[in-house]
Formats: structure tokens, C-alpha cells, sequence
């Protein structure tokens, strides 16, 4: 009996080879829109935009980016969707949480206005 590999047989997958490999170009790409974006996010303030528009473009941007980020150079695009999901819930629950605080405070302050006058 030989010890021989037959040749049907392949040769165990090196660590290096089993993962995902994407092209540069993805990430060159990705590279570029962010710069696009904070630019135009630079220009929020060149241009002097005032009030909700400015905040507006702003968090708009800022949003755009980290979205960017999270997916491509953290791998995100391409997780299992309860691994994506575990991790986009709960900071938009805490966002709910935060929200409905606000609208309670705007209630709070309203009463009080009224009934300590």
C-alpha cells in the first residue's frame, strides 16, 4: 500500500486562501467617495449655510460616510444578515429611546410653562 495522496484528492485550503478576497478597485472606489463626501461636507460650511439646512446636510453626510465605512472596510456588505442585524438594532433602538425622550421632554417643559405661571 502506498502512502501516496491520490490524484483525486486536493491539498487542504491554507488559511490565506479560504477568505474573501474583493478587489482594490471596491476599496479605491469607497476611498474616493469619502473624500467626495467630506468635501461637500467642507462646503456645508464654505457656502455659510445656516439652520436646519446645514444640519441637515451635515448629518446627511456624516451619515453617508459611516454607512460607507461600516460596510465596505469593515466587512459589513457582506456578513450574515443576523450578524448586520445585531449590530444596526440596537444603536437604532437606543435612536427611538432618544427620540421618545425628547418628545417627553417637550411635553414636560410645556406643562410646566403653563402651570407655573
Amino acid at each position: 500500500m502506498s502512502s501516496s495522496p491520490s490524484p483525486s484528492s486536493s491539498p487542504p485550503a491554507s488559511p490565506s486562501s479560504s477568505g474573501q478576497q474583493h478587489p482594490i478597485g471596491l476599496y479605491l472606489k469607497v476611498w474616493g467617495l469619502l473624500f467626495v463626501l467630506s468635501t461637500l461636507s467642507y462646503l456645508v460650511d464654505y457656502f455659510h449655510f445656516q439652520g436646519y439646512l446645514r444640519w441637515g446636510l451635515i448629518l446627511a453626510f456624516m451619515l453617508l460616510k459611516a454607512g460607507l465605512i461600516v460596510a465596505v472596510f469593515m466587512h459589513m456588505a457582506w456578513e450574515r444578515l443576523a450578524l448586520v442585524y445585531a449590530i444596526l438594532v440596537p444603536p437604532l433602538a437606543v435612536l427611538v429611546l432618544v427620540g421618545l425622550m425628547a418628545a417627553e421632554a417637550d411635553h414636560t417643559f410645556i406643562t410646566r410653562l403653563l402651570f407655573f405661571r
